[in-house]
């Protein structure tokens, strides 16, 4: 479908990667991988016809049609939030207009058998097809499913996009673009600003209803769930697998051993070489074998050392000086911005050495509760810092406040204290600052060299109680591997404010939930959290009593206790006998919802193949014929979409039961 030939990019000389070549086919899924600065983001561009190569050339038949999703992107900021997404169905408007047209062309005409006519027909059958498939019966429902999914509430709807924030914005953008339906769909960053229900949304949508898709992303279990193809940039070049995440790491280890065997070979050779030059470089004797010894050094193909191979990821955290027992006490905490509440009755107590995450939707008060932590805006209730404690504090805009004009060894080196400033350059090594990198200006750094950079400070300061606000957006996924371990090392108390489900995962202990102006304290990991809102949503549709007790706005003593308790059992992977009744009506309904979308497009497919039939026979016949054509067609595209829902609907109370 797409056919990138021997593709070369340069910056002032240096070359980011040389001939390169692979080819995107429909239906493929495929995940770009590589260290920050590797050219991922700059690739996709070139796709995207934004960006021109230095050689070589990008192939696509015409009527293909790309959509690229950047990290960063301008509204215009003069329409309401579901204006600016209508924009998607432009193209589709357009299209109806023109079937229109020809519909009354082709009623005007009277001679059947002119080949004006015929064009007519034929253009009208292409319309048709390409209303068929990328149009909707409703583009109202499709919009408005679209942006629920992406976290957006009815109420947004008529909101001017100048009201949202960036993470926002970028939603608004994703909706555009997922519902233009695009034939290779290029995503940069996608799940930064989303949360965790909206990355699983979209995770559903790419895996059911996107075409081909190329997207970099450094949420692992995003690209493990969605992709199916990995290719990497290294070193310049490029490493096709055609295989998931997780297996592209078993695989790309044991290339990288093979690699690295050959790299030191090679090395041995070279320096074999060049000290028999040196030794016989001034005999008369030996002057032929000299110069064809410096021949064969010249002539050499290099092997670079690979990039992973030049990490090292034993470099640990200096101890935290001890805290008191309790680090933060919240005691009824609330929140609000005017007459909007943002959360109230937050009480809470996180003892020293927890590590604890912070989840939930986006505005629901994660940043806001960090802040109140921090004493940097006003709030009710009490909020108790611990004795002794020490705070290292990495806000989503920390990167933002390097010192741009010094360089990365400079910037460790001002706030690494003790015997840790003799292994300044270990430890930049270890977080992909090894050798000449370490002496770069900050300014020329990319935007996730210098998120790592921050991140690094942060790690190397004095403190005791560790509060992580977003911290893995724009990090690449070894670099997120080397502050996991850190902080998983880290004997203080942390507090992380993530989406990042496989970052979190064996990280955190306990997990609190932002939402509905409350916060819910969860014991056990980010996967115990997601299968307990399961057999909770699964629940509120059974049993509406255990929906009118979720709704009262605190987190006493007694409501965690009850918390703890209700989670007990989902832990354990049991209902009770009339859970398990209820879960079965849900599935047996779903089921059924299933069955009937099935019989449905059976009908419709009938009808379509019966008049299919009748315009390939060759007898003459109501021009109404086509015009019913193309309604079936929509009516066919609008059931596989409610087809595709109720699948999507009953695998994920399928697997929510064979996981009990």
């Amino acid at each position: 479908m797409i056919s990138i030939q021997n593709l070369s990019v340069e910056f002032n000389c240096n070359p980011l990667f040389s001939g390169v070549s692979y080819v995107i086919n429909k239906k493929d899924r495929i995940a770009l991988v590589g260290k920050n600065g590797a050219g991922k983001s700059t690739m996709l561009k070139i796709i995207a016809g934004l960006q021109q190569p230095t050689h070589g050339t990008v192939s696509m038949p015409k009527e293909i049609v790309v959509g690229y999703l950047p990290q960063q992107m301008v509204l215009a900021d003069t329409k309401t939030l579901k204006e600016e997404v209508s924009e998607a169905f432009d193209y589709l408007h357009k299209l109806n207009a023109e079937i229109e047209e020809v519909n009354t062309e082709l009623a005007e005409c009277t001679d059947y058998e002119s080949e004006s006519y015929q064009r007519l027909i034929d253009r009208l059958t292409h319309l048709n097809e390409l209303v068929a498939m990328h149009g909707s019966e409703n583009c109202e429902a499709e919009t408005e499913k679209t942006l629920i999914g992406l976290g957006f509430v009815r109420a947004d709807f008529d909101r001017p996009t100048s009201e949202f924030s960036g993470g926002w914005r970028m939603r608004v953008e994703l909706a555009k673009l997922l519902l233009r339906k695009p034939d290779v769909l290029l995503l940069d960053e996608p799940t930064n600003h989303l949360d965790i229900e909206s990355i699983q949304w979209l995770e559903n949508f790419l895996k059911v209803k996107a075409n081909a898709v190329v997207l970099v992303s450094h949420d692992r279990a995003f690209i493990d769930n969605v992709t199916t193809r990995t290719i990497e940039i290294s070193c310049g070049k490029i490493y096709d697998y055609n295989v998931n995440y997780s297996k592209f790491v078993e695989l790309r280890k044991e290339r990288v051993e093979q690699q690295m065997r050959a790299y030191m070979n090679q090395q041995k050779q070279i320096q074999d070489t060049e000290d028999f030059i040196e030794r016989f470089r001034y005999k008369a004797t030996k002057s032929v074998q000299v110069q064809s010894r410096i021949k064969q050094l010249e002539n050499i193909e290099r092997i670079e050392e690979d990039e992973l191979a030049k990490t090292h990821n034993n470099q640990k955290k200096p101890p935290a000086p001890r805290s008191g027992d309790n680090p933060i006490i919240a005691e009824d905490v609330a929140k609000s911005y005017g007459e909007h509440l943002v959360f109230s009755g937050v009480t809470f107590t996180i003892k020293r050495g927890e590590k604890v995450a912070f989840v939930g939707k986006n505005g629901e008060g994660k940043s806001t509760l960090v802040k109140c932590i921090m004493n940097e805006i006003p709030f009710e209730g009490t909020l108790k810092i611990g004795h002794n404690v020490k705070i290292g504090y990495f806000a989503q805009n920390q990167a933002q406040l390097l010192d741009t004009e010094i360089t990365v060894f400079d910037t460790i080196d001002r706030v690494a204290v003790g015997d840790i400033r003799t292994k300044i350059r270990d430890i930049l090594g270890a977080f992909m600052f090894g050798g000449e990198a370490s002496d770069k200006k900050v300014k020329v750094l990319s935007g996730g060299e210098k998120t790592r950079l921050a991140m690094i400070k942060m790690l190397l300061e004095p403190v005791n109680l560790l509060i992580l606000d977003e911290p893995t957006n724009h990090l690449d996924m070894r670099t997120k591997d080397v502050l996991k371990n850190a902080i998983r090392d880290f004997n203080g108390t942390v507090i992380v404010v993530s989406h990042d489900r496989e970052f979190l995962d064996g990280l955190v202990e306990k997990v609190y939930e932002f939402g509905g102006g409350r916060v819910r304290e969860h014991l056990g990991g980010i996967y115990d959290f997601l299968e307990t809102k399961k057999i909770e949503s699964l629940r509120e549709l059974e049993m509406t009593s255990a929906k009118s007790q979720d709704k009262q706005p605190q987190l006493s003593k007694s409501s965690t206790a009850a918390t703890k308790d209700a989670e007990a059992q989902p832990k354990k992977g049991k209902l009770n006998y009339a859970e398990q009744k209820a879960r079965e009506r849900v599935i047996r309904k779903a089921q059924k919802n299933v069955d009937e979308s099935e019989q449905a497009i059976a009908a419709i497919e009938a009808e379509i193949a019966d008049i299919e039939q009748k315009l390939s026979s060759g007898e003459q016949v109501d021009p109404d014929i086509y015009e019913k054509h193309s309604e079936l067609q929509k009516k066919l595209e609008n059931a596989m979409s409610v087809w595709e829902l109720a699948c999507m609907e009953l695998d994920e109370l399928k697997s929510g039961k064979d996981s009990e």
